[in-house]
Parts: C-alpha cells; structure tokens; sequence
C-alpha cells in the first residue's frame, strides 16, 4: 500500500497505474520504442502501451527474457503488436545497430521512451571505455535519440500526430557529484562513488530532456516534445546491484515503495495521455508536473552536457 494517495492537477496520485492513467486512450496507429523493456517499469510500460493499440518495439539487451515479455503481452491481448529488437545501452556499436535497422524498415516512430538503466555498479567500464551508468543510463540514449530523430520528425510530418520523447530519469538526480557532471573526470576511478555516479547519470538525463526541447522548439517543423520524469521508488531489477536499497526493499517496500503497475504510470502518462499535448521541457512526478533541481535546469549545463556528449558519441572515423 502506498502511503502518500494525494492527486495531483492532472487528477492523478503517486498510487494511479499504468492502466489507470491511460484508460480510455486509443493509441492504435502510434508506434513506440521502449528501451530496457524485458523487465519491471519497462516490460510494464510495453504491456500497457500495446494493451491501448500501440505497436511497440522492445529495444531489450537480453533477447530471451525479451521473448517471454512479448510471448505475456500477446497471451494476454492477443491483438496487440510487439516486436523485439537486441539493444546494449552500454555500447554504442550495438546502438548503432539498433537504429539502423529501425530506420531502414521503413517503420514510423511516434514515441520513444528512454526507459533503460543500471543503478549503483561498482566501477566499471563500458565497452566503449567510459563509465558505465553514464554510458548506459545517459550515453546511449542521447545517442539512440539523435539517430531516431528524423524518423520521428518525418512520421510527425505525415501522420501530422505529435511525437513524444520520454526520458526516465530519477529524484536521485538531486544527489550527484558537486560538480554535477564530472566531464574532466568521467572515468575517474579514484573518485567514482556508485550512488553519486548514478545521481550524475540521472542529472544528465534531466538535462538532455530540456536541452533537447530547447532544441526542437526552435524547429518550426518538428512537432516533438522532450520530457523527463521521476517514476518513484520501485522494487525492481534496477536494485540488483545496491545491497542497502535491495534491503530496504525487503522490509519496508510494501509502505515505502510503488509497485511494477504504478511505477510505470508517469512514463505513459507522458507518453500517451492529451494533457501532455505541447508540454516540453518539463520533468514529472506522480504523472504531474514536478520541480526538478536547480542544477538540473542549468541551461548552461545542459549545453555543456549536450556537447560533450556529441564528442562522445561520434564515430571513429569522423
């Protein structure tokens, strides 16, 4: 039982599920990617999003535990459309390849829901040699996004419908390195603390989702929207690394935490339902708007990050 059931303007609460918020939404003729779909919020979120009609594509890095979420969602609505596609978050080559082969079957995209992530891994490094929850959690989505872009903009062109970026960041975006994102430091072993590094990862995606908006808002044609959100505390495989969350789950996740249902709210909410129309920039709580940290709404930040990220992500024969 969630403890805290006040409703927001949207008329929603942090108790509200993923199937509540969206009731009555017919979302066939859209189509949506989900990244880190095989299991908890993300799996969720590709369940009720096919279960209102949209055609969903599992960006998953375990294709087998994607195969059985998929094989769920069809038993359960045997009209819904879900297919699944192998994505790393962790490698960029593999991002790469994900996009390429969207792009290429010709498919629109209405929706992307930047959804993936680890949380609290000890030092490690990606396989492009760069810190794991930043390469993961942050890197390759702004990487996937910016290759998807122009799928998106060409489908908002066609269908003439909005299209709408989601970016699942976390409230742990306000406990990140003083600095807020270490650039000069990104691989920086001695210093790395696995929550502040997580807390950075989420900073950046609070950042990339308002970078973003600014960007696309100063395209006449691009009628895409960029928002980040806070799903809540969940007990889920996001805590497979971190002992002292994994713990607390144990004991007081019943009063404290949100289930799979209600954690998944906010991110289709965001994606799906009519108030959202037009609303960029924002990040969202207990599918309201919320008031993110103060580094996270620095501009200037923001386009430092975006920057570096670019530098980052570029091929090596660039």
């Amino acid at each position: 039982m969630w403890l805290f059931k006040r409703k927001g303007p949207s008329g929603f609460s942090s108790s509200s599920t993923a199937e509540e918020v969206t009731q009555g939404i017919d979302g066939s003729g859209l189509t949506a990617i989900v990244t880190g779909a095989s299991s908890g919020i993300g799996a969720e979120t590709a369940r009720v999003l096919a279960l209102r009609g949209v055609s969903v594509i599992m960006g998953v890095r375990n294709m087998a535990a994607g195969q059985e979420v998929k094989d769920a969602i069809v038993k359960e609505t045997p009209e819904a459309k879900v297919d699944v596609l192998e994505l790393d978050l962790s490698s960029l080559a593999s991002v790469r390849n994900f996009a390429k082969e969207f792009n290429s079957s010709g498919r629109p995209l209405n929706i992307l829901i930047n959804n993936a992530g680890v949380m609290g891994t000890t030092f490690e490094l990606s396989k492009d040699d760069i810190e794991l929850q930043f390469a993961t959690n942050h890197l390759g989505h702004f990487l996937l996004t910016n290759l998807l872009l122009d799928t998106m903009k060409k489908t908002c062109h066609q269908t003439k419908r909005e299209g709408r970026i989601v970016i699942v960041a976390s409230e742990f975006h306000r406990y990140t390195y003083r600095e807020g994102v270490r650039f000069d430091k990104i691989n920086d072993q001695e210093g790395y603390n696995r929550y502040l590094a997580y807390g950075q990862s989420k900073l950046s995606n609070v950042l990339h989702a308002n970078e973003l908006a600014r960007r696309l808002k100063q395209e006449d044609d691009a009628d895409i929207t960029a928002n980040s959100l806070h799903p809540g505390g969940i007990t889920t495989n996001l805590y497979r690394h971190s002992g002292i969350f994994r713990g607390l789950g144990s004991i007081i996740g019943k009063f404290v935490y949100k289930n799979i249902p209600q954690g998944a709210s906010t991110t289709c909410y965001v994606a799906l339902h009519p108030q959202v129309k037009g609303i960029r920039g924002e990040y969202f709580d207990n599918c309201n708007i919320a008031k993110a940290s103060s580094m996270a709404m620095d501009a200037d930040l923001a386009r430092r990050l975006w920057d570096f990220s670019v530098s980052l992500t570029k091929p090596n024969d660039s």
